[in-house]
């Protein structure tokens, strides 16, 4: 794996980060783009120079051997990479930094420490890939706890067994998705569960937080493609049993889905592969009119066709993703299979969605390869994975970008789209004097779609994080008020927490505590996530 070193506060590695000149010319797509200018041009501060408080808690000697203080570990482990999470890290804020970073290399490492964690009123936060962004893997301090420590899974990164007859892959938690997919292709073999922080997240964090992948209708989630899983909780160690499907209750691997460490640590998982595809058909087509491409979605969605990507922007996001400039809103489609040829699927979808008005600016994509570079769906793909590393760079402008999504059903979805582009812009506007809000569509069922919107504004430097706080309340009202979700795939965290109380049957959040209380009796499990301690 790559040696490049990641950034203390941004997205992905340091290097990534643009210099002045870099900076400059963003600045000017931004102004192009969303129609007001970058504020101002700052630069990050420096590792060296920043200051976190002294630890308040110090292991015992018998944990030393996988157990640290030293500051710059605290540091990389202090913060996701939410938007609030990056501009307190750029300003150099790190006063919420662990006391001190656990990295276990056995279940027996991770027992020790839950007895002394347990036994001294210490909070663990587990740490996959330090990517949430809804202030998952953040535990402010408090006093209820005497210390935190981040709990690193970076040791349990095998994928440690391959049933090729059953296609399922036995994976460790800290395991990272190119070294997933990098094992498994040599079996011809994949997981094709790729989130946008597919080079920085693990498979247990996509476990914990219910993440979402690839496929943009069926597999979904991380959900569909778990078997079994092995959890190590402070009141000792479970482990579910290998079966393709059971009536047998409810299904105890539901309960650690979307967990977020509140439980205990996942720390491996059986998980359904498959085999490389090799049949892939892809096509991009423009709709002049958002509301007829909505239907076209729908139809498509309703028809069991299943495409494995049904992305459709609007005017505003494809333009910042340098797809369409026109006004045009843009449906990137794609069908793929290891086993059979998907030309007559795309053909048939395409026939469908032309009937709302698509048009092809080009010719269908066919090709017969286990290639996975796509002509016609390049660029948004690159524009995907570099999202983050733009919205790091912007911070140094005055410029907020931040996202959420959620999803509603087709019957509501026309409701929920007005009051959120309403009410956002709004709040852009009086908050920050002037912004644009953006959607794609991530995911699509028969029953309803999973928008995700973007939202881009100036700010005032020295007021972001309340700048920012004030537009994500907007947005979270706006959800819950006409009947969505407050997340489809980014999970509860911190951040959601006063929204999803809301969301959640009332005696149901009784019951996940009285869960809690027999898994992790001294809450000092992620405490503030998902239930208050």
């Amino acid at each position: 794996m790559s040696q490049r070193a990641r950034s203390h506060w941004g997205w992905g590695f340091a290097d990534r980060f643009p210099e002045l000149e870099g900076l400059r010319a963003i600045a000017g797509h931004v102004q192009s783009t969303v129609g007001f200018a970058a504020p101002t041009l700052r630069l990050p501060r420096d590792l060296d120079d920043i200051v976190v408080p002294a630890p308040r808690v110090t292991p015992p000697e018998k944990l030393w051997s996988f157990c640290t203080t030293g500051a710059r570990d605290r540091i990389l482990h202090t913060y996701g990479r939410a938007w609030r999470d990056q501009v307190r890290g750029f300003l150099g804020d790190f006063g919420n930094a662990p006391d001190c970073v656990a990295h276990p290399r056995s279940e027996a490492d991770i027992s020790a420490l839950m007895e002394w964690a347990q036994r001294e009123r210490v909070a663990l936060v587990p740490y996959g890939g330090g990517t949430s962004v809804v202030g998952g893997v953040e535990c402010p301090r408090t006093e209820r706890v005497r210390g935190v420590v981040s709990v690193d899974m970076g040791h349990f990164d095998r994928v440690v067994e391959v049933d090729t007859v059953s296609r399922a892959a036995r994976i460790e938690a800290g395991a990272l998705g190119p070294q997933i997919e990098s094992t498994l292709g040599r079996d011809g073999y994949t997981l094709r569960h790729y989130p946008q922080s597919f080079e920085f997240s693990t498979f247990g964090g996509w476990v914990a937080t219910r993440a979402g992948g690839h496929f943009a209708t069926l597999y979904t989630h991380i959900d569909d493609l778990i078997e079994s899983m092995r959890v190590v909780t402070p009141a000792g160690t479970l482990e579910t049993r290998r079966l393709p499907a059971s009536g047998a209750g409810p299904s105890p691997e539901r309960a650690f889905l979307g967990s977020e460490g509140a439980f205990g640590i996942i720390t491996e998982g059986w998980a359904r592969i498959r085999p490389r595809p090799r049949w892939r058909a892809s096509a991009t087509l423009h709709f002049p009119d958002f509301e007829r491409a909505v239907q076209a979605v729908r139809a498509l969605a309703q028809s069991h066709l299943h495409p494995s990507n049904c992305r459709l922007l609007d005017s505003v996001e494809a333009a910042l993703n340098g797809l369409c400039f026109d006004g045009s809103s843009v449906l990137i489609l794609a069908f793929e299979s290891a086993e059979v040829p998907v030309e007559h699927s795309l053909r048939l979808a395409l026939n469908l969605v032309q009937e709302y008005g698509g048009k092809l600016p080009r010719e269908p994509q066919f090709r017969e390869s286990e290639d996975e570079r796509d002509p016609t769906a390049g660029a948004w793909k690159a524009a995907f994975i570099d999202a983050p590393y733009l919205q790091s760079a912007l911070i140094g402008l005055g410029v907020m970008v931040d996202t959420f999504e959620t999803a509603c059903t087709w019957a509501r979805f026309p409701e929920v789209h007005a009051a959120i582009i309403t009410d956002v812009t709004e709040a852009l506007h009086e908050v920050c004097g002037a912004g644009r809000v953006s959607c794609r569509f991530t995911h699509v069922y028969p029953d309803g779609p999973a928008p995700y919107y973007t939202f881009l504004a100036p700010v005032k430097p020295g007021s972001e994080l309340s700048q920012w706080a004030e537009i994500k309340a907007a947005a979270s009202e706006a959800l819950l008020t006409h009947g969505a979700t407050i997340t489809h795939h980014h999970a509860v965290g911190r951040v959601h927490r006063p929204w999803y109380d809301r969301e959640r049957p009332a005696l149901f959040g009784q019951a996940l505590a009285a869960f809690k209380k027999t898994l992790d009796p001294a809450g000092i499990m992620n405490p503030g996530v998902l239930l208050d301690p």
